[in-house]
């Protein structure tokens, strides 16, 4: 099944009909669009459908995404102008569909449980079954914190959304597996600016624009192909960042 291309329908309120009609395919075809991953429609109809759904066709189609390219870009699934951009259901699939870890290393984190239903579940399902899954934060007391607060200039301040999510894993409570940290205060001028989410071999980056909050920045999906790619070279700056971090008490 093509979960995300059901995903991204579902999303957009789109039925089978309504994509037939907008393409001009029989229903049959979306139908089988739908029941088989394999299935790819031709290069114009991939674009027509993106267009259709808001959502880029390496979302929808990234087995075919990898076969075109063939440079160092093959690493990089899609782009997003915003991280909002980016469907809830992409962020829920890589999370849920993780089989040994996932590292979360956005400053605050908190979205995940304002966006993922369950979200708490699914932590205890990923524990259940083995996952490493670690929180890298920013200290929502530290200089840098109230710094950038003061630069974003929003009344959701930085420290509320870092505790949000510090109050939601106290309630999740001690899970195997599961690991939170503070990145050093030495180096939370490199953690404000770039968010690194990294579900096995995928990751999610957003470079943290000027005085913009997260969701308002862009975003890359990067899967890994190389030893020595673009997914490794930002999945490497946030492993060194929680190396040198503290445990949250």
């Amino acid at each position: 099944m093509n979960r995300a291309l059901r995903d991204a329908m579902t999303a957009k309120g789109v039925r089978t009909a309504d994509l037939a009609a907008h393409t001009g395919k029989s229903f049959a075809t979306v139908e089988r669009w739908l029941g088989n991953a394999s299935r790819v429609p031709h290069p114009r109809t991939r674009d027509e459908v993106s267009r259709y759904l808001g959502v880029s066709e390496t979302v929808l189609w990234p087995n075919k995404a990898s076969i075109v390219k063939t440079g160092p870009d093959r690493e990089v699934l899609s782009t997003y102008p915003y991280r909002s951009a980016c469907p809830a259901s992409v962020w829920g699939q890589l999370i849920a569909g993780a089989k040994k870890d996932v590292f979360l290393a956005g400053y605050t984190n908190y979205f995940f449980w304002t966006q993922q239903p369950g979200f708490d579940r699914t932590l205890k399902e990923l524990s259940a079954r083995g996952v490493r899954v670690r929180f890298l934060m920013g200290d929502p007391e530290g200089e840098v914190t109230l710094a950038r607060e003061r630069i974003e200039d929003t009344t959701f301040k930085l420290s509320a959304r870092i505790q949000i999510t510090l109050e939601n894993l106290a309630k999740v409570g001690e899970l195997e597996g599961l690991e939170a940290r503070f990145s050093a205060a030495e180096d939370a001028m490199n953690h404000v600016g770039l968010s690194v989410f990294r579900m096995d071999d995928d990751a999610l980056v957003t470079p943290h624009l000027a005085r913009l909050v997260g969701h308002d920045s862009p975003m890359w999906h990067l899967r890994k192909r190389d030893e020595h790619g673009m997914f490794s070279r930002f999945a490497e700056h946030a492993e060194e960042l929680w190396e040198r971090g503290r445990p949250v008490a």
